[in-house]
C-alpha cells in the first residue's frame, strides 16, 4: 500500500480492538500507516509508559487519546486529570472529551451544558502544564440522554469559545454532524479560530443496530460523502490527521489486520 498517500491517515484503535496494541503498532509500521488514536483502558492495561515506547519505537504519532468527559454522570475531575497526564504521555497534544449526558433524573439539557463548561473550566490549566488540547466532541443527538448533551458543532463552539483556542477546542466526527445543515458554517467558523482538534471519519449505515453504539459503518458503506467532509475540512484550513474511528461488531469478528487493511483502502477510495 505504499503508493497511497497515508501521511494525514490515522487508524483509531476502537477500529481493529480485537488486536493488541503490539499486534496493532506492527500492522501499521509494515502497512505505512503513521498515526494511531488510542483509547485509555486498552493502553492502562499495557501501561502507559510501556504504551507511549510500543508507539514511538514503531515510528508512529499517537493523533488523539479517548476520552476524557462525562462530566454530568460519573466524571471524576481528578480522573480527567489523570487522562490528561496520559495524554502527555503518549505524546498526543490531544485529549477527545465525550462530555456527558443528561445527569440522573435530570432533563434540563442546557443546565447539563453548563456543568460541562464549568469542568472544563477546571481542567483547562491542568491541559495547560502539559500541553495538552481539549477536543470537546459532539455526538448525535440520539446520545444526549446518555452519553453526550453537546450534539452539534454549535453547540460544542459554544463552550470551546470561552478558552484560548490553542487549549480547547472541537472534535469533528462525520457520523456525528455529518446530518447537521448548520455544521458546515460550524466547521467554518472553528477553523477560522483554529480550533478544529480532531477529525475522525465514520459513515452512517442504516438500520442502526439494538443499542445503537456498535453502528458506525465502514467507510463507503453509508451515506456519508467522506470526500466532501474532508475537501470541507481542508477548505477551513484543517491540516491535522484524519482519524477512522468505527465501533461495529461485524468488524470486530474479523481478522483485525484484513480489517485495518480494508480501511486503509476505503479511506484512500472515499477521502482523498
Amino acid at each position: 500500500m505504499t503508493d497511497l498517500d497515508l501521511s494525514r491517515f490515522s487508524i483509531n484503535q476502537m477500529t481493529v480492538r480485537q488486536l493488541s496494541l503490539p499486534e496493532l503498532t506492527e500492522a501499521c509500521a509494515r502497512l505505512g500507516v503513521p498515526g494511531v488514536g488510542l483509547w485509555r483502558e486498552p493502553v492502562r492495561e499495557y501501561g502507559v509508559e510501556a504504551a507511549a515506547k510500543l508507539v514511538r519505537d514503531a515510528g508512529l504519532a499517537v493523533t488523539t487519546l479517548c476520552r476524557g468527559g462525562f462530566f454530568t454522570t460519573a466524571g471524576d475531575l481528578d480522573d480527567n486529570r489523570a487522562a490528561i497526564d496520559e495524554a502527555a504521555a503518549l505524546g498526543t497534544d490531544t485529549l477527545v472529551l465525550v462530555s456527558g449526558g443528561l445527569p440522573p433524573g435530570g432533563k434540563d439539557l442546557a443546565a447539563a451544558r453548563e456543568r460541562i463548561a464549568d469542568a472544563v473550566a477546571e481542567l483547562a490549566p491542568h491541559a495547560a502544564e502539559r500541553g495538552v488540547r481539549l477536543a470537546i466532541e459532539p455526538l448525535h443527538p440520539m446520545y444526549a440522554s446518555d452519553r453526550c448533551a453537546i450534539s452539534t458543532l454549535d453547540q460544542a463552539l459554544a463552550v470551546a469559545e470561552r478558552f484560548p483556542a490553542s487549549l480547547v477546542g472541537v472534535g469533528v466526527d462525520t457520523y456525528h454532524v455529518w446530518w447537521d445543515d448548520r455544521a458546515p458554517a460550524a466547521v467554518a467558523r472553528a477553523g477560522a479560530q483554529g480550533r478544529i482538534h480532531s477529525f475522525q471519519l465514520a459513515d452512517w449505515v442504516t438500520p442502526l443496530p439494538e443499542g445503537v453504539l456498535n453502528g458506525r459503518g465502514q467507510i463507503g458503506d453509508g451515506s456519508i460523502d467522506m470526500r466532501e467532509w474532508r475537501t470541507r475540512l481542508d477548505a477551513a484550513g484543517y491540516r491535522g490527521p484524519i482519524e477512522v474511528e468505527l465501533f461495529n461488531d461485524a468488524l470486530w469478528a474479523r481478522d483485525g489486520v484484513e480489517v485495518l487493511e480494508e480501511t486503509v483502502r476505503r479511506y484512500a477510495e472515499h477521502t482523498l
